[in-house]
């Protein structure tokens, strides 16, 4: 029988990791304290299919909660040290996340937020890629927020252009 090159964390290390990456996930949102939605949004001229803004806090919160536990997931895979490759690309991304909001609403600058989110994209496409190479279950996880981002990608593009 082969063994698992990676054996199990302790159960007291497993929780307190996912408590820190449960919080590191969500200070990527947090970001959104320097610019929100207001008078200037709601002035833009948007596409018909441009979701109603109720629909952003329940999808972003269900996305933020299984990024999180993909992360968690990878990470129980050894920890930081056999695991620094796809943890960082996972940084990368939150990195990126983290600056879509003040580039869109902070500065109202579409254009801006149209390059970040596009890199965000890439970014979260080798972090999912990573990921389903150390755990299925975290690659999986991973795809519903790729593909929200690609609708996302798409919105802003359709606001930057109907906009400039």
């Amino acid at each position: 029988m082969k063994s698992d090159p990676c054996p199990p964390l302790p159960a007291v290390r497993q929780i307190l990791a996912f408590v820190l990456i449960f919080l590191i996930t969500w200070c990527a949102p947090l970001t959104g304290f320097f610019g929100m939605p207001g008078e200037w949004y709601a002035a833009l001229e948007k596409p018909s299919w441009n979701p109603p803004s109720w629909i952003f806090g329940p999808v972003w919160s269900l996305l933020y909660t299984l990024m999180a536990v993909a992360a968690w997931l990878v990470w129980r895979k050894g920890g930081w040290p056999a695991r620094r490759k796809e943890l960082s690309w996972y940084g990368v991304q939150l990195l990126l996340n983290a600056a879509w909001t003040p580039l869109f609403f902070g500065l109202h600058r579409p254009d801006l937020a149209l390059v970040d989110i596009v890199l965000l994209n890439l970014a979260v496409a080798l972090t999912l890629a990573a990921f389903f190479s150390i755990n299925r279950t975290a690659g999986w996880l991973m795809i519903p927020y790729q593909l929200w981002l690609l609708f996302a990608a798409i919105l802003n593009a359709t606001l930057w252009w109907m906009n400039r």
